[in-house]
């Protein structure tokens, strides 16, 4: 996925979620709703995501200096991360305890349908929203499945939107359901029942999306399609006898670093060994431009193997 997609999804979600979390404040303020104020709690703390997201796209394209060698674009997988843990730990842990409280002291909602009005025009945004999330997703995934897309993503920012916003989603069903009985039964108990059902669904969010980012802020290898054709394109070349060892890693969504250890024919001498690794380097950059750096090591295998074992 380009950076151009990924941003655009992030500002669609950073308008939307700007605007509903002031309607949802208003609203808390005037209908006292312990979901209602949980609701804009988690637009507010959206909204504190997207900033991080956009920051951490800025400082990924950093190039790169003495100090970082290979480059800023792991920032994008820190702030990911942070994003995950702390803004989402945040808006989970005030919705609980704005719930228990409710649940332990209930208080009757006024002017409810002040509720209803602002939870439907925010299931609009939100929907809006969503749906641009989806088709970015979707378009980076290709045919893989939802799970697997988001496995296989290197782009954290378009699936933790998606993630954000499905839970923003189905936290604003939860809060209208939560208000209706409230209002309609008279039972403000389920005012906070409502509320703690919407920090435990942005404590599940927050868990799935640490985990995945996880993984990438720890280091991914590239996907088998780009190290098959690594090998093929290796392969292809008789004056290399084998392949000891491939390694890559994404340093960024669109970043890889890889290293080669070959075995050439003893017969090649040190000018043709650097024209083929120049050659090599050439088609796999060619083939593969998020390759941006390539390492290639000239080893025969019994001295690899050594080494290994060493």
């Amino acid at each position: 996925m380009s950076a151009h997609g990924s941003k655009k999804v992030i500002y669609a979600a950073l308008i939307g979620n700007m605007l509903i979390s002031i309607l949802k404040f208003t609203a808390a303020y005037f209908t006292r709703s312990s979901a209602m104020l949980s609701e804009a709690i988690h637009s507010l703390v959206d909204t504190g995501n997207q900033m991080l997201l956009l920051y951490g796209i800025k400082k990924s394209t950093k190039s790169a200096d003495e100090k970082h060698p290979f480059g800023y674009g792991m920032e994008l997988y820190f702030w990911s991360f942070i994003v995950a843990i702390s803004v989402f730990g945040l808006g989970a842990t005030v919705s609980l305890y704005e719930g228990i409280e409710k649940v332990l002291h209930p208080e009757q909602i006024h002017n409810a349908y002040i509720n209803y009005i602002v939870l439907s025009v925010s299931l609009v945004f939100e929907g809006v929203v969503w749906t641009v999330a989806l088709k970015e997703f979707n378009l980076g995934r290709g045919k893989l499945s939802f799970w697997e897309g988001v496995k296989r993503s290197k782009d954290p920012t378009t699936f933790v939107v998606l993630f954000e916003d499905s839970a923003a989603m189905l936290g604003l069903l939860v809060a209208l359901i939560g208000i209706f009985i409230a209002d309609q039964f008279e039972l403000p108990i389920f005012d906070g029942i409502a509320s703690i059902l919407i920090g435990l669904i942005l404590a599940g969010t927050a868990a799935v999306l640490a985990i995945e980012t996880k993984g990438l802020l720890i280091g991914e290898a590239a996907s088998e399609e780009v190290t098959d054709k690594i090998r093929d394109i290796v392969n292809q070349n008789k004056s290399i006898t084998g392949i000891n060892e491939l390694r890559s890693m994404h340093m960024g969504p669109t970043d890889v670093l890889v290293a080669l250890s070959l075995d050439f024919v003893d017969e090649i001498n040190a000018g043709d060994i650097e024209k083929l690794i120049a050659q090599l380097e050439k088609d796999v950059k060619t083939s593969f431009p998020e390759v941006k750096q390539i390492y290639i090591e000239v080893q025969s295998l019994a001295d690899h193997l050594k080494m290994s074992q060493d």
